[in-house]
Parts: C-alpha cells; structure tokens; sequence
C-alpha cells in the first residue's frame, strides 16, 4: 500500500473511530452527570484533576520523543521503543506512588480520599499507552489508537450502566473508569503486537538520550499542567462542590472538542518532522498551511455555534442541575478556538526540534497563570477560572507561532481566517432567529446543528473556502519531483 493510501486509510478509520469515540463519551457523561450529580459529578472531576497532576509529570515528554526518536533512520526502533517504555513504566509508578500520601494531607472529603486509591490504575494504563500511541504516530496506523479508543469508551459506558443498575454511586464510576482503561491499554498492546514485542528494558545509555531530548518537553509540560488543569484543582479547594461539578461537566466538553486537533496534529506531526529532517522547508510550510487552515475550518463555526447552542447542548448533555453550565461553555469555548490555532503550531515547534526555546514562554504562562487563577478565582468562581484559561491557552499560542515564524520562515496565508468567520457569520444569522425555540424538542436541537452546519460549509464553499483540490493536497508533494520521504509518492 502506498503512503498516501495508507494515510487516507488511517485518516478515515481515526476520524471514524474518533466519532464514535466522541458520542460514546458524551453518553457516558450524560449517564454520570445524571448519576451523581453536580455534588458527586464535583468530587469525581477532583479525584480525576488531582491525578492528571501526577500523571502528567511522569509522562518526561515521553510520548512526543516516542515520535522523534523511532522516525531516525539510523536507530534501532525496538530497542528505543522498549526502553522509552521502561522508562514511562518506572516514571508513572514513582509518581502515582505519591498520590494516596499527599491526599491525606490536603482538606478533602473522605469519598475523594478513597476515590484517588481507587483511580490510580485509571491513571497507570494510560501513562503506558502514550508510548504505544507514539508508536503508532511514527507508523502512521493511528487507525489502531482510534479502535483501542472505541473499545475502551464501550467497556466504559457499560460500567457506568452497571454502577447506575447496582447504586453504585461515585465508587462505582470509579471502578468503570478503571476498567476502561485497562481496556484500552491491552487493545493498544495487542494491536503494538501485529508490528513488534514491546517489553521493558533498562539500558541506562538509551535512558540518557532520552532524558536529554526529553526534559526541556517535561518542564513545558508540568508548566501546561499548571495553566490547564489547576483551575479546577484550585476551583475544589476554594469553592464547592457543585460549582466544581458545573465547571468539570463544561470541561468534558472541551476535552471532547480538543481530542480533534491532537488527533490531526498527532497525525501531521510524523510528516513535519520528515519533512524539516530531510530539509524540504517549502513542504513543510505547504503542509503546515493546509493543516493550519483546516483547523481554521473547524474552529470558528464552534465558537460561534456555541454562543447560541451553549445552554441548550449543556442540558441536554449533563442535565437540568447543570443549566448554569452552559454560560460557562459560552465563554470556554474560545479557549477552544486558541488550542485548534496553537496545537498545528506547538506541534511544529517539536518537528523543528525547538521545544527548549519554548521553557521561557511556558514558565511566564504558568506563573502568571497559576497568579491570575489565585486572584480571580475566589472572586469569580467558575468564570474566573475560564477566563484565566482564555488568557493560558492564547498566550501559548502565541509564543509558539513566533517560535515557528522565527526557526522554519513559514508565514502563514489568512485568506482561510477570514472566509471561516464570514462564514461563521452566515451561520450565525441563522442560529439567531432559528435557535430561541429550541426547547420545544431535543431532536429539534440536533437538527438545527445539522442545518447549521450545512449553512457554514456551504457559504465556505462559496466564499471559496473550500475546494476540492484541498481534500487531498496535504498528502501530496508540489515539490521534490512530487516526491514523498522514502521515495514514495504522495
């Protein structure tokens, strides 16, 4: 099978996959949210906050240098993949070892206590599983992450009904989320097993490189941890539990939403990464423009969307004790739209290998983030910690777009900014006169996303926004002889 067929391939199967993915969590939200409520909902997104901080600092980075180091073509994949798992395997144990301890000390509620020993393996498998996902990135079959994904969301969902049918309560979601994630690690590992044997190994030389290329990844990760996820961690502190619950239900959607730039990054970064090795800056910037314009696309409309969809999506999705959630969501979502525009770009930074240059930005981003939550949040509650966000995610973006302006000259085209917003606009009109008799029914409301969303893509289209030419073009080559790496067409 040639590349450019193998990646189609890859692409139609993620984004299936990512689909089903997407409306299998969106149900087992709607069932947890009406399970435990915005007081149980607030304790189970504390349990699962406090220990995305232990997680996240033991992933070293590991997951992205998983794509760097195995794409060398002078390097033994096996031996690097085997070690980069070892290396995870020490890392997640050593700090989730941690978490029980520091919970005794901090002022939370009994159920939270015992819900973090409960959770730890939903935390463990994960960590293991980025390298297997890193893996699958370099060979470009992230069909297989997709369908690991759906396996684990079905287990999942089935769990959550169980604990529902037995009364279970936030124990019982606990247990579902573990379980799902176990899922998820051995269908990534059975799928690892069709390419290669992955088993831990200790070589301390192999270690070293890793650590090398890794650490300036691991600061710029701990200090991501602090502007994305202390807001809630800082939220359960200083507020209740129901506004925690109400923040953590809006934060699942935005989870939701991300998953789709990280899956198209993931999926481009193994091209930009060949392309910059192998010197082709003009393919590069050709395809970092393509990937950069459909994320444009997509994000615009969202936010637009939701300033009129906001409110009836979060009843319809967590239920009417989460009505407030929806304003919430309205002022989220541009968070949102700053992660589509950053993500293309700090991925391109890892590509052009410049991830230390990026240590400065993240510290000032997450010291005067971590600030900012400390004085608004107390204030202002959940909106306060949205805002601060807002701040976070464009900050980011920011400082890595001038991170790839100044390494690769890439200068990007704004024609696709501005067709997306007028667009958007189109679409908007409509939602305004269309959107105020969305109680009447729920299958109104899908229907009217539906219509929606046909208006965006046809006034894009004629704007000349979209172009049939543009559904292939990021996977060919306009120079090199039309030559992709390896000799092989695109």
């Amino acid at each position: 099978m040639s590349l450019a067929k193998k990646v189609a391939r890859n692409i139609i199967v993620q984004v299936g996959g990512k689909i089903i993915s997407v409306i299998l969590g969106l149900w087992s939200l709607v069932l947890i949210t009406r399970l435990l409520g915005p007081d149980g909902f607030g304790e189970y997104t504390t349990i699962m906050t406090y220990l995305s901080f232990f997680a996240v600092i033991a992933d070293l980075g590991l997951t992205l240098v998983t794509v760097q180091m195995v794409s060398g073509r002078d390097n033994d994949e096996n031996k690097i993949l085997n070690n980069l798992f070892g290396l995870r395997l020490v890392s997640i144990i050593l700090l989730l070892a941690w978490a029980p301890i520091i919970i005794i000390w901090l002022p939370y509620s009994q159920a939270i206590k015992i819900g973090v020993a409960i959770s730890l393996a939903a935390f463990f498998f994960p960590a293991l599983n980025q390298i297997i996902v890193g893996f699958f990135q370099k060979r470009l079959s992230m069909d297989r992450d997709a369908i690991a994904e759906v396996i684990s969301r079905i287990v999942l969902v089935i769990g959550i009904v169980w604990a529902n049918n037995k009364n279970a309560g936030l124990n019982g979601v606990l247990i579902a989320t573990v379980l799902s994630a176990a899922a998820n690690f051995i269908a990534h590992y059975l799928f690892a097993c069709q390419f290669t044997i992955i088993k831990p190994e200790f070589d301390w030389s192999i270690w070293r490189k890793i650590i090398t290329r890794s650490w300036p990844l691991t600061i710029t990760i701990i200090l991501n941890l602090i502007y994305l996820r202390a807001d809630t961690l800082i939220l359960s502190l200083l507020r209740s539990s129901a506004e925690v619950g109400l923040y953590g239900a809006t934060y699942k959607i935005v989870d939701v939403l991300t998953t789709f730039p990280f899956m198209f990054a993931g999926l481009i970064l193994p091209i930009l990464t060949a392309a910059w090795l192998e010197k082709k800056p003009d393919y590069f910037n050709h395809v970092l423009q393509k990937s950069l314009d459909f994320m444009i696309m997509i994000a615009i409309p969202l936010a637009v969307g939701t300033q009129f969809l906001g409110q009836p999506v979060m009843l319809f999705i967590a239920g009417r004790d989460f009505a407030p959630a929806g304003q919430i969501l309205q002022v989220l979502i541009f968070s949102v739209v700053a992660i589509f525009f950053g993500t293309m770009f700090s991925h391109a930074v890892i590509a052009l290998d410049q991830q230390k240059k990026m240590i400065i930005p993240y510290i000032f981003t997450g010291l005067s983030a971590l600030a900012a939550y400390l004085i608004f949040i107390p204030q202002f509650s959940y909106f306060g910690a949205a805002g601060v966000t807002i701040y976070s995610e464009i900050a980011i973006a920011i400082f890595s777009t001038l991170c790839v302006f100044k390494y690769s000259k890439f200068r990007p085209n704004f024609k696709m900014f501005f067709r997306s917003i007028a667009a958007s606009l189109i679409m908007g009109i409509f939602l305004y006169f269309s959107a105020n008799t969305w109680q009447t029914t729920y299958l109104y409301l899908i229907l009217l996303i539906i219509i929606s969303s046909l208006i965006y893509f046809i006034a894009l289209y004629f704007l000349g926004g979209i172009k049939k030419s543009d559904l292939s073009i990021i996977f060919k080559s306009k120079t090199g002889g039309g030559q992709a790496y390896g000799g092989t067409n695109l």
